[in-house]
């Protein structure tokens, strides 16, 4: 990272290195929309390989990706159960309503992340044309940097299952929580209809998720990729950046968790109040803040952080944070400390 500038602001900052821009330069590349793309074919090969899913499909975008999920389960009138602070409902734009007719019914999402089933069962619609037809459950791990734990899932899953409806992963952090608990991916994914998995969070890529699913899912997940303009020609030079990023940047994942932890405990010890991240984010309860002398402070000395909540600052490790970059936010954060008297 840079000495004038240690970006926390999220895990989507992330710069290709030299060894990932020579893999994207090196791809073997095809048409992609003619399935002729030999690298985007080992990259989606590769993911439902590692996820026990049968097939993949590579878009440009989690958002993408998402939606083209959301409108292969969903027809428009239906609707789908969704956590209130939940990606898919909160911050893509409401895609999945204006542009498939589909009703997000949104519920309180637990501290923990997970939605409580009972309540989940009492919204789901009666067989009654007044009602939008709830088709699925939309879940997300990690949510928050927080994990769902796979007994969860598999959980989730028989519920959707005795009540016939579809139950999506918005897996886009979802190798922060494999790295957490040490399960395997196929722990999480084998119990869900289908997941949705970023590979430029974390994992440090520049661009691009895959879709996973049964076969019959990816085929119909496939035309909405073509109807919403996801389909690329030679995409194997981005998806050349993915699969260097499975091989590389999985397991160091426990370093972003790791700093993130040891910054927490410097900023709780410093009298900021927060709740211990599990994976790679903190959040910085702002409630009691002098939240513009502390953004304009970490602007000043060169810290970026995400300041646009009005209840939390979040401040987000990735692989171009390093030890001496956490030991200086650590720093700037204890100065500003001394200087308010906090």
């Amino acid at each position: 990272m840079s000495n004038s500038v240690i970006d926390l602001r999220s895990d989507t900052v992330t710069r290709p290195g030299k060894a990932m821009r020579d893999a994207m330069y090196q791809a073997a590349v095809g048409d992609d929309v003619w399935g002729e793309d030999p690298t985007v074919i080992q990259l989606e090969s590769r993911l439902a390989e590692m996820s026990g899913k049968a097939a993949g499909l590579f878009l440009p975008s989690g958002t993408q990706s998402n939606l083209v999920a959301l409108l292969s389960h969903c027809q428009r009138g239906d609707e789908y159960i969704v956590g209130q602070d939940a990606h898919t409902y909160r911050y893509e734009g409401g895609g999945a309503a204006v542009l498939g007719g589909i009703q997000p019914q949104p519920m309180l999402m637990q501290a923990s992340g997970e939605l409580d089933l009972e309540q989940v069962e009492a919204l789901i619609k009666p067989d009654d044309f007044h009602f939008a037809r709830t088709r699925l459950l939309a879940l997300e791990n990690t949510v928050h940097g927080k994990v769902l734990s796979p007994d969860y899932i598999r959980q989730a899953s028989e519920f959707c299952e005795d009540h016939n409806i579809g139950l999506h992963l918005d897996g886009a952090r979802l190798f922060n929580a494999v790295v957490k608990t040490g399960c395997g991916l196929a722990d999480y994914t084998r119990p869900v209809d289908s997941v949705s998995i970023c590979l430029s969070k974390g994992l440090g890529a520049p661009v691009g998720s895959v879709l996973l699913g049964n076969h019959e899912f990816i085929t119909n997940a496939r035309r909405w990729r073509k109807v919403t303009g996801g389909g690329m020609r030679q995409a194997g030079i981005l998806a050349a950046a993915g699969l260097y990023a499975l091989e590389h940047h999985i397991d160091r994942l426990a370093d972003d968790h790791r700093r993130a932890a040891w910054l927490a405990e410097q900023l709780k010890d410093n009298g900021y109040s927060l709740t211990p991240p599990q994976t790679n984010m903190i959040f910085l309860e702002a409630e009691n803040l002098p939240r513009k002398a502390l953004s304009d402070w970490l602007e000043k000395h060169g810290v970026m952080a995400d300041c646009l909540g009005r209840d939390h600052i979040r401040l987000v490790t990735h692989l171009d944070i390093s030890d001496a970059d956490i030991e200086r936010v650590a720093e700037v954060f204890t100065e500003f400390t001394r200087q308010h008297r906090l």
